[in-house]
């Protein structure tokens, strides 16, 4: 788990709390309950109106990934397509079936899968780019609703201010009250930019950035499902998907483990040998 987004949020709200507090007001002062019910009640509807009722469903669905959402790092994806290399190199491409009921991701079972039962490599990226694409397609989706919500937010804030600052003008015949109302008419405005902009645009934003690196996760997976079908040595497989990797997503390796692939690689190398050769073909 990602705690980014639960200490962003409770930074920012403890830094308003601290602004109250510092100001000598307090909290009740902008807990009300009409402007509230305003901003965000008429926020997720006009988003609701403004697509449909699935992707409604499904961005409310997503969202607790946004807290809870768990990102695997890239080496964790690298290390385990460079043993299925190795098992192809070793075994043949037909064992990568058995290998598939031991995989939890289903797009790296499918590859597999279509990779033991012969698919053409180009029929098979064709396959995969279309499932990443449609993957991206539906996560952005409901980081695309939260960020819609950010933006009708701070003007229906406005609309609950207007509305309120007309009932204050039907009271200027009593001015002690005008003070205290004109501060709960501003009320509204706060609220509308407060949740756009601690709520509504984080989330659209973290579940953006979750939908990214799942698309970098996948083309990592396709990437290195194709090399192992067309039979790439394992260890130069590796170098090639941590060069598709921004270094510092990468864990820091000693100067010795720089060029390799992984242990487990270094250690069937030695282990092989001459045998690679005679495996090769078998691969192919």
């Amino acid at each position: 788990m990602d705690p980014a987004t639960l200490i962003g949020l409770v930074l920012a709200f403890g830094a308003l709390l601290a602004m109250i507090s510092i100001e000598g007001s307090s909290v009740t002062a902008i807990l009300l309950p009409a402007p509230m019910i305003l901003v965000f009640g008429a926020t997720i509807a006009v988003g609701l109106a403004g697509g449909t009722m699935k992707d409604f469903t499904s961005a409310f669905k997503a969202l607790p990934g946004a807290f809870l959402g768990k990102t695997t790092p890239p080496q964790a994806v690298i290390d385990q397509v460079v043993g299925l290399a190795e098992t192809a190199r070793s075994s043949g491409l037909l064992a990568l079936d058995q290998e598939a009921d031991k995989v939890t991701d289903p797009f790296l079972r499918g590859a597999l899968q279509n990779i033991a039962d012969g698919t053409d490599g180009d029929e098979l990226r064709m396959l995969l780019e279309d499932q990443i694409a449609t993957t991206a397609r539906s996560n952005r989706n409901a980081a695309k609703f939260f960020t819609g919500l950010g933006g009708y937010a701070p003007t229906i804030g406005i609309v609950g201010t207007v509305v309120a600052l007309t009932h204050v003008l039907e009271n200027l015949s009593t001015p002690a009250t005008l003070g205290p109302m004109i501060a709960t008419a501003f009320v509204a405005t706060l609220w509308g930019l407060l949740s756009a902009n601690f709520i509504w645009l984080p989330l659209g934003s973290r579940l953006r950035r979750l939908a990214d690196l799942e698309v970098d996760r996948m083309t990592l997976v396709m990437e290195g499902a194709l090399a192992v079908q067309a039979g790439s040595q394992p260890r130069l497989l590796g170098d090639r998907l941590r060069a598709m990797v921004p270094a510092e997503l990468l864990p820091k390796v000693g100067a010795a483990d720089a060029g390799g692939s992984s242990g487990t690689s270094k250690a069937n190398a030695k282990g092989k040998g001459k045998g690679k050769d005679k495996d090769l073909p078998q691969a192919a």
